[in-house]
């Protein structure tokens, strides 16, 4: 059962870690951040820590993006830098709003 239904996804992993170890491991830590945000943001709604998280995840979507452009994957890459350049405003704005 193992052969049949496992194997192939552990060869892919096992795959994708030596073709670009670096990329591997960045996308394992972008991955952690953005569930950390997640689970944070789902814990302390409605009053989330958004000046923690918003770097955070900023952080996230930049890794991602470098890991899109790393496999040449243009949807990914533009969804990430998009999601970068709407959350950068957000946290501006954010910034902004509460220092006046």
């Amino acid at each position: 059962m193992y052969n049949t239904l496992l194997r192939p996804t552990v060869e892919w992993i096992q795959n994708d870690y030596h073709a670009h170890r670096l990329r591997f491991i960045m996308e394992l830590v972008a991955w952690a951040l953005s569930i950390g945000c997640a689970v944070v943001m789902a814990g302390t709604v409605p009053n989330p820590p958004l000046v923690a998280l918003y770097p955070a995840w900023i952080t996230s979507c930049s890794i991602y993006a470098w890991c899109a452009w790393s496999r040449r994957s243009l949807g990914m890459l533009a969804n990430y830098l998009l999601l970068v350049t709407i959350d950068g405003v957000a946290l501006a704005r954010l910034f902004l709003y509460t220092s006046a």
